[in-house]
């Protein structure tokens, strides 16, 4: 096959072509129209068009080069299996390879060994890890256990993935900046707007050490934990994190964490966005100041009461784009129920301006009820077992139950009488549908929301990690090894992250990571690799996606070494 062009100069248009044999004459067939530059560019993305439809093309031969290969496999009933012979493999990983190779870490890893000199593949520990982070998650004895299944079986023995452990941790600064630096010739990185939260990961264990604290467990667990604070970009993709013990507050890990991206990855002209957690009047200062922004939720219950009238009121409300001012006692449940209203208002907080924009939506109104209606029913069960009532934490259904000494009437009781406290409830339905954002940015409204409305990526990668990757319980108790362990899913996610948007984000993390998972293929010894996947929509996908295919009915051996030459090639 070859790719040729017609048309004139200035609008030309691209086919790939081949000869056939019909008869006795010989003819040019057109295999497939490219089209126009401009139709190649649409499905190249930032490649060169010209460069890509000469690498499609140099595909398509091979493809049908394959496709006339005929094997025959004999197999005897009365002959038993070879003993301690690997009869299958996953070659699911090598999408992640492919991309873990485009982001230089096999240089990174070379740069490190030249600093310690140890004897051991820090690559191949690492691609270990790493693959086994997403392919099949545990602790590092069964990630390695587990990696024998790989298509290439790592090299490395347990004891050197510890040791390797310590370099790791050591390198940590410098894993995750050059990793920065080199994804931005994989993919576009969005830094005009981080977005920043905090997490924490807890260990099966009782006794404390000085980094492992007992402290507020998110997922609440009886546990010590390790807090991790993590910055990413406007795409979802993890920009660098820090870790810091589980007994400290949240609020003063950002800003250390933001003057090492500023310091080392080489930017500070940015959006810092947060929940209203972590928006303490420092961190909203140190934002304000070398170009920087920030934009974050604010809670309506703990502002001034005249910001708080401010807010309940129910005239002075807009639509983005639109004069029209509206009342919310006048909206219509159904034909506004998709709407979100906003009314705004410049305000100085600790000698701070800053712009306060606050939303109303029928939508979100209905989806607090809901919520708190099913606290109430909790409520009711434990005012029915008052002996199961102990101190009232922020979101628990105990705030709505209250305990006194008097009867309804006045009258002293012999016993603690246990009852919903209806005016607890009656206080929070009234923010109901209430939503507010602080910002120094004179943007507009709409800008402002735009941003704001990102903050579930960085909920979603924690989520990410926590159960696709199974980031916790952590088996590790040296610091430097539970560090290491982080990078290790840090960088993990940062290439699911990416394979995610190679994929046009078209399917959930749950339908991708689970169809790596499977493509499993049997060994037909000295002939190839036979796929016992189903190929589906997403197989196809992440095969046109990276240019090489493992689904055909064989794949030979020789071809085989071509798709794993092709997955590690070099980072220019």
């Amino acid at each position: 096959m070859k790719l040729t062009c017609a048309g004139t100069k200035k609008s030309p248009t691209y086919y790939i072509q081949k000869s056939v044999r019909i008869g006795n004459r010989t003819t040019t067939k057109t295999v497939e129209r490219l089209g126009s530059i401009e139709e190649i560019k649409a499905r190249c993305g930032d490649e060169d068009p010209i460069e890509w439809a000469k690498d499609y093309t140099k595909k398509l031969t091979l493809a049908e080069k394959e496709s006339k290969q005929a094997i025959l496999l004999k197999y005897s009933a009365s002959q038993l299996i070879d003993k301690n012979v690997r009869r299958s493999c996953n070659a699911g990983y090598l999408f992640l390879q492919d991309i873990y190779y485009s982001l230089g870490l096999d240089k990174i890893c070379a740069q490190i060994f030249e600093k310690y000199k140890f004897d051991y593949d820090l690559n191949d520990i690492l691609s270990t890890l790493v693959y086994s982070r997403i392919i099949s998650p545990g602790s590092k004895r069964a990630s390695l256990s587990e990696a024998q299944d790989f298509l290439e079986q790592p090299k490395c023995e347990l004891h050197q993935i510890y040791r390797a452990l310590e370099v790791i941790s050591k390198e940590n600064d410098f894993f995750q900046s050059e990793l920065y630096k080199n994804s931005q010739s994989v993919i576009n990185r969005k830094k005009e707007v981080l977005y920043y939260d905090c997490t924490n990961y807890y260990f099966e264990i009782e006794d404390e050490d000085d980094f492992r604290k007992y402290g507020v467990s998110k997922e609440h667990r009886p546990n010590p934990i390790v807090q991790m604070g993590l910055f990413m970009d406007a795409d979802g993709i993890p920009l660098s994190f820090s870790l810091f013990n589980g007994n400290e507050n949240e609020q003063p890990s950002m800003s250390p964490l933001e003057q090492k991206i500023i310091k080392d990855f080489g930017t500070s002209g940015f959006i810092v966005c947060t929940d209203s957690g972590l928006s303490s009047t420092a961190n909203r200062k140190f934002n304000s100041i070398q170009g920087r922004g920030f934009v974050t939720t604010q809670s309506v219950k703990k502002l001034k009461g005249f910001l708080q009238d401010f807010c309940l009121d129910d005239d002075g409300w807009y639509l983005p784009g639109s004069k029209k001012t509206y009342k919310l006692s006048e909206l219509d449940e159904e034909a506004d129920y998709e709407k979100v209203f906003y009314k705004d208002r410049w305000i100085n907080e600790d000698n701070l301006e800053q712009h306060l924009i606050i939303t109303y939506s029928i939508k979100y109104r209905n989806y607090q009820r809901t919520i708190r209606e099913r606290q109430i029913e909790r409520a009711k069960k434990l005012v029915e077992s008052p002996s199961k009532l102990t101190k009232k934490k922020a979101n628990d259904p105990k705030r709505f139950i209250e305990q006194g000494h008097c009867t309804s009437d006045g009258e002293v009781a012999d016993k603690v009488i246990t009852s919903l406290n209806l005016a607890q409830i009656d206080a929070e339905a009234k923010y109901d549908g209430l939503y507010a954002v602080c910002t120094n940015l004179e943007y507009s409204v709409s800008d402002i929301i735009r941003i704001n409305q990102k903050r579930w990526k960085i909920e979603e990668c924690f989520r990410i990690m926590k159960t696709e990757f199974k980031a916790r319980p952590v088996y590790l108790s040296r610091r430097d090894r539970i560090t290491a362990h982080f990078t290790t899913c840090f960088t993990a996610l940062i290439i699911y992250r990416i394979l995610e948007k190679k994929l046009n984000e078209r399917y959930t993390c749950e339908e991708l990571i689970s169809t790596i998972r499977s493509m499993n293929m049997m060994i037909a010894p000295g002939e190839g690799y036979i796929p016992t996947y189903t190929r589906t929509d997403i197989t196809d996908a992440l095969h046109e996606t990276f240019g090489f295919r493992t689904d055909y009915q064989i794949t030979s051996q020789k071809n085989m070494r071509k798709i794993i030459n092709q997955t590690k090639k070099k980072q220019k």
